[in-house]
């Protein structure tokens, strides 16, 4: 299958007629630069006060991964899609490309990575954070084993959950209440979040990929609205 990466200037926005485009990595202008990453205004408040409060008792925390535009995503989907980055399961082991069919790879995919116009990191609300006393950014792998029992992130991993709820953030993805599978290190600012989560429209996904090009599309494409649902729609909805 053709491997054809597209830039911003192959989807015309306005073309697309749809209402928000900033909900699929297409719009970066309600964004602040917060450090060396783009947030949206109130998430990037929420998340300094949040970090002030942790450094007081004595918990470093740092950002790993924030905004990410369409096309990025668009590069992450494409290189898994043609066995050029790894595979993993829920367990995060290793699966073997060659022996997966169409469908099995947009489902192995689906595990860890959203297709591209459908990650809540287009939004600018949501954040991978980690420890960045206890770990490099560059050895960091996001995996579970760093933010449990004896990992580098296990800390900051038990004051997120006493405390995130109380600056606006809560972890989307949980065992049970989501498609995705679980993730320690991502956080959603749920005041507007859930506003974008019920504003997401998979008709506007829809128009978006008329207009990309991109591995496995067409298998996609057959199965847009039960891929929506279940991994954009299907997330915890109240702050743990």
């Amino acid at each position: 299958m053709r491997l054809e990466p597209i830039t911003d200037s192959s989807i015309n926005k306005n073309a697309l007629a749809i209402s928000h485009p900033h909900l699929y990595g297409l719009d970066e202008a309600n964004l602040v630069k917060f450090e060396s990453v783009l947030l949206q205004p109130e998430a990037a408040k929420a998340f300094s006060t949040m970090r002030d409060a942790a450094k007081r008792q004595g918990i470093d925390m740092a950002i790993c991964s924030a905004y990410r535009s369409f096309d990025k995503q668009l590069s992450i989907w494409n290189a898994k899609a043609t066995g050029k980055r790894p595979l993993l399961d829920k367990q995060h082991q290793p699966l073997h490309f060659e022996s997966l069919s169409s469908q099995q790879i947009i489902d192995s995919i689906l595990i860890w990575s959203a297709l591209p116009g459908a990650s809540r990191h287009h939004w600018g609300t949501d954040i991978d954070v980690y420890d960045p006393s206890k770990i490099d950014r560059d050895a960091l792998q996001l995996v579970a084993a760093e933010y449990q029992a004896n990992g580098p992130c296990h800390a900051l991993y038990q004051w997120l959950q006493q405390h995130a709820n109380q600056f606006g953030f809560y972890f989307p993805f949980q065992q049970g209440k989501s498609g995705v599978s679980t993730e320690e290190w991502h956080l959603s600012y749920y005041p507007v979040a859930s506003h974008y989560t019920e504003s997401y429209l998979c008709q506007d996904l829809y128009k978006v990929f008329e207009y990309a090009e991109f591995e496995l599309k067409s298998p996609v494409m057959a199965r847009l609205d039960e891929l929506v649902n279940h991994y954009v729609k299907f997330v915890a909805n109240v702050p743990i």
